[in-house]
């Protein structure tokens, strides 16, 4: 059984998930030497992922619990950091993998 952070951290958790994994794949693509690539490739692709998310928050898609309530340009301020993470982490791990020696 996984442990219940949200008991822990409570409204907090999605945050407090995002900055961890934010920090992992900070130290992926610092490691890769990789930091300036990859802020281009999330720059790149935020915008369609902003406009996806919001989208799928507005009609109903899903609903996110054990976040702050602190929204900024219509979504939730978690789910952009998500959307900074995920491909940063992506890109990390590709980098980690297959970058150059």
């Amino acid at each position: 059984m996984l442990p219940d952070i949200g008991a822990v951290f409570g409204d907090f958790t999605y945050l407090v998930s995002e900055v961890v994994f934010g920090a992992l794949a900070f130290a992926l693509l610092y490691r890769a030497d990789a930091l300036r690539r990859a802020a281009v490739t999330v720059a790149a692709l935020y915008p369609l992922a902003y406009v996806w998310d919001w989208y799928t928050l507005t009609i109903g898609v899903f609903e996110i619990h054990l976040r702050t309530g602190v929204e900024f340009l219509g979504i939730p301020v978690e789910e952009h950091l998500f959307m900074l993470v995920v491909p940063a982490l992506v890109v990390g791990f590709h980098e980690t993998l297959h970058g150059e020696d």
